[in-house]
């Protein structure tokens, strides 16, 4: 966007799941960087997400990933949190960027940061699609591994998604310590999402 400038593309991942914490990535890729498969992650396959994260880690200028745990999503709702995390990626960056490129409408100015929100950014600036791939697959990977503790919310397919199988599930397991209170699943929606 601003072509003189060092620009990190911030985004996020797993703002609308039931459970597990929000992921948040910052990529500052190098100047005029091209690769045609880069593209928002909801577009692509997981095995493609998968080996774009390889090539990402590897051509990236710089990079960072921050999860927000669930806890602080229901504290300070799930908006606040997903900025907080897109803050605090940007923080751990080892290259100051003087710019930020932000996926969506919504940002909070911190430490003098410049920045631009653009909605539906993962589809069009190659920094905001590779942070929304890091930020995918590393919560993809974590909701994997509690998925071996809590098993029956198949959150290795769902993600923590409300899936129809996850809200049946919720309703006859109840939630696990992960799950975000502050998100509600009323008992007649779950019915007539399982009838």
């Amino acid at each position: 966007m601003h072509k003189d400038l060092i620009e990190a593309g911030c985004d996020e991942a797993g703002r609308g799941c039931l459970a597990g914490p929000v992921y948040a990535a910052a990529v500052i890729l190098p100047k005029k960087y091209k690769n045609k498969w880069l593209d928002d992650s909801k577009k692509l396959s997981e095995k493609n997400r998968f080996e774009l994260r390889e090539i990402i880690i590897k051509d990236a200028l710089d990079y960072a990933v921050v999860g927000v745990d669930h806890v602080t999503i229901d504290k300070i709702n799930i908006l606040n949190a997903s900025i907080l995390g897109m803050q605090k990626a940007v923080q751990q960056l080892k290259t100051k960027p003087q710019h930020l490129l932000i996926d969506g409408n919504r940002f909070k100015p911190f430490e003098g940061y410049k920045y631009t929100t653009v909605v539906k950014g993962d589809g069009i600036y190659m920094s905001i699609a590779a942070a929304s791939i890091l930020a995918k697959t590393e919560r993809d990977l974590y909701m994997q591994t509690l998925h071996e503790q809590f098993p029956e919310y198949g959150w290795n397919t769902n993600m923590g998604y409300p899936t129809s199988f996850h809200r049946e599930m919720l309703l006859r397991h109840g939630p696990t310590p992960f799950h975000r209170t502050t998100f509600k699943v009323k008992p007649k929606q779950l019915q007539l999402e399982i009838s």
